[in-house]
């Protein structure tokens, strides 16, 4: 419905009602709990009488068919896996409630929880977003660019596959510009927290004159109506039909691939006909075999924006290397290549399987330099020791596979300690690989894969690499 806005002071006067515009921006396109806004409750109450939110069950009880079992559905997280669903005596409406556990995280929803949908005067559109980026494009990436371009603007799904370094980031910048100057609002969802830190800064740098906000957990609230959000896959949860454009960066990567919830959430955070643009060095079986299936628009780009070939990993035996940091010792090889990265003043990343032995090794590894740090998934100065290695204050991190993508750091040397466990598997080691040689001044360096024993996803993984190398090079690989 069309109407009359007149701006006073960042209220608007809508229906004969003062709408403050902070809260009609905070609420546009998101699904939040009525009782746990970031605003007085009086005043939402108060827009809720005058039908600015629409409002819904958090969650349901689906009955169907005559023949189909009912279940129930969050309608926050699309959640309808039924072993997540837990009831309770309710202390709020003194019943007995249903609460949604996938969800939890980001606070309880439960069958008695209210959830609201902004029904109000929408914000305007700019049309004018700035790109300010001095690069120069490959001639993949300008293809690649010029063919999401096109998909966005014709409203078809996108396949970006590019390997690790090769630009995936520069690609996105004209085809968002594009769809920002078009009024089109457009997501940037990921789904790690990493990468969103990562992804920020550099839109921020090339979009100077665009509100954009960055959202993941314990993210400050950022004010204004974004036309350009940076997220995790799971604020999505907190989104319901939002978005003109959606794009899935490392769209392969843990949880998304394995949460039917998260994918849910993309679907639904999205306008009707809205374009999904999924970007990955390592594309599963099931995303290619869909793109085909659905002739989605494809760009595959086998070659570094730099020009030169991937690093392929080596590998070094390194037997009952657990057994020997349990005895309070580094093994010799893996001790003797963290030397010559120290002496060498070469930053490193050295990824292990698991969190306790990670953590039994930091005393070690401080032995050789107190400098050296560990990092891992619910590490809260995460965020600050990647900073210090990046700004050359830490020599080298010990790190889980939280810091396996979205991460550059200029001439890291990175090594695996127990590529054999089941946590890396090919696409995870691919990635890790990936962060070898990004940088046009250092495009190669060491990644070694120490193992105890050689398994077919490390095999795999190097395979893949070289097999890559040759579509990019071809005989100048050899």
């Amino acid at each position: 419905m069309k109407y009359q806005l007149c701006k006073v002071n960042k209220r608007f006067i809508y229906r004969g009602i003062v709408v403050e515009s902070k809260i009609r921006d905070f609420f546009i396109g998101r699904i939040w709990t009525r009782n746990y806004t970031p605003f007085p409750q009086d005043k939402i109450e108060k827009y809720i009488e005058q039908e600015f939110f629409n409002i819904k069950p958090g969650i349901s009880f689906i009955r169907k068919g005559l023949f189909q079992r009912p279940y129930y559905i969050c309608h926050r997280c699309q959640n309808t896996n039924q072993y997540e669903f837990v009831h309770y005596n309710c202390a709020r409406c003194e019943k007995v409630c249903v609460y949604c556990r996938h969800c939890i995280n980001m606070g309880r929803v439960s069958s008695c929880t209210d959830l609201l949908t902004w029904n109000g005067p929408e914000p305007h559109h700019r049309l004018s977003h700035e790109l300010q980026w001095e690069g120069t494009y490959t001639e993949l990436q300008l293809e690649a660019s010029q063919q999401l371009k096109e998909s966005i603007k014709t409203g078809r799904n996108h396949l970006i596959f590019a390997v690790c370094g090769a630009g995936k980031t520069e690609i996105l910048f004209p085809a968002v510009q594009f769809a920002l100057k078009q009024g089109k609002r457009v997501c940037i969802a990921t789904p790690r927290t990493d990468v969103v830190l990562e992804l920020y800064p550099r839109f921020q740098k090339v979009f100077p004159k665009t509100n954009l906000h960055a959202l993941y957990g314990n993210a400050p609230i950022q004010q204004g109506f974004s036309q350009l959000v940076i997220a995790t896959t799971h604020q999505l949860y907190r989104f319901e039909n939002a978005f003109d454009v959606v794009i899935v960066d490392e769209a392969d990567a843990f949880p998304y691939t394995y949460d039917r919830a998260l994918q849910q959430a993309v679907i639904k955070v999205k306008r009707k006909d809205a374009p999904i643009v999924l970007v990955t060095a390592t594309p599963s079986a099931q995303i290619v075999s869909q793109a085909k299936r659905e002739k989605w628009g494809v760009s595959f780009i086998p070659r570094r924006y730099h020009g030169y070939p991937l690093p392929v990993p080596r590998f070094e035996s390194l037997w009952s290397y657990d057994k020997k940091m349990q005895k309070g010792k580094i093994p010799s090889k893996l001790e003797e290549w963290t030397k010559a990265r120290l002496r060498n003043k070469e930053p490193f990343l050295i990824f292990f399987p698991t969190i306790q032995l990670m953590q039994k090794a930091t005393p070690l590894f401080q032995l050789l330099d107190n400098r050296i740090e560990s990092v891992h998934a619910e590490d809260v100065e995460r965020k600050s020791k990647v900073l210090q290695l990046r700004q050359e204050e830490v020599p080298g991190l010990l790190t889980t596979t939280i810091l396996e993508r979205g991460i550059t750091i200029k001439n890291i040397q990175v090594a695996v300690v127990g590529a054999e466990s089941k946590i890396f598997t090919s696409s995870a080691l691919i990635q890790i690989s990936g962060r070898v040689g990004r940088n046009a001044q250092f495009p190669k360096g060491d990644i070694v894969f120490f193992h105890h024993g050689i398994t077919a996803e490390m095999d795999e993984a190097r395979n893949e690499i070289i097999r890559l190398n040759k579509e990019g090079f071809g005989e100048e690989s050899k």
